[in-house]
């Protein structure tokens, strides 16, 4: 009499008398998620947030560690896949390796729950104030001013939340009315919605939102305050946000 045995279709193992089916895009994720818990390793994702690159000298200044601490951490992130490296001469640049990057970033910043209490210096709550006001999120606008522009451009009819971020044929003629060139890059949608970390909902990202911010950045809307991530409207962006976009200076404060 022939036994007829079970023989699973996917590779595992025996634990306990129960197999365990091996997947590897659970190990990935894992691994992944190893990656950035680390406090030191997530400060440097961060501050890359401001989609420039930044050296292991600056990073370990900004994270309070040592150079050769941060370097180490740097090599995991790199290989990891989670940063791009580059050289000029001496010195060795890393930043996000692309937008997915910023994205997955953000989203789980803005999951951490708010911290409790208060901000320990006065310089401290300064700039966590003028950061959720206004910022760059790697290459478009958060904060307030993020949020700002995103409900008025739903507002007007030029995007759509409805069922995802998408921007309307009247979006579309928007944009290349102001003067805002919309070049596809890639797989890059042309405009996805990314949870904000300080207002807890989503502004415009994308091949949109990219275009925005550095139209914003060079026509003198927006400035940048020192050297980190922050960005105040100026006179000239509060008069064009008003002409355009309706927004007064009251929503960006």
């Amino acid at each position: 009499m022939t036994t007829l045995r079970y023989r699973p279709k996917c590779p595992g193992r025996m634990l306990g008398g129960m197999t365990r089916i091996e997947n590897p895009r659970a190990a990935g994720l894992a691994a992944l998620a190893g990656l950035i818990a680390d406090e030191t390793r997530a400060m440097c994702l961060l501050a890359l947030l401001d989609g420039r690159a930044w050296t292991a000298g600056e990073l370990a200044r900004h994270a309070g560690v040592a150079a050769s601490t941060v370097s180490e951490h740097l090599g995991k992130l790199v290989a990891g896949g989670l940063l791009a490296q580059e050289r000029q001469g001496r010195h060795r640049y890393v930043r996000l390796a692309d937008a997915r990057v910023a994205a997955l970033v953000e989203d789980l910043a803005a999951r951490v729950p708010p911290a409790a209490g208060r901000a320990r210096t006065l310089r401290a709550a300064s700039a966590g104030a003028a950061m959720a006001r206004g910022r760059t999120c790697y290459d478009h606008l958060a904060g307030r001013l993020g949020i700002a522009l995103t409900d008025a451009l739903t507002a007007r009819g030029l995007l759509r939340q409805d069922t995802g971020f998408a921007l309307t044929d009247a979006g579309v003629r928007w944009f290349a009315a102001t003067g805002i060139s919309l070049t596809p890059t890639g797989r890059r949608p042309l405009a996805r919605g990314c949870l904000d970390w300080t207002e807890r909902r989503p502004h415009l990202a994308g091949v949109a939102g990219a275009a925005l911010c550095r139209h914003a950045l060079d026509e003198g809307w927006c400035e940048r305050i020192g050297s980190g991530r922050a960005v105040r409207v100026t006179r000239e962006g509060e008069r064009v946000l008003r002409s355009l976009l309706g927004i007064s200076p009251g929503e960006l404060g």
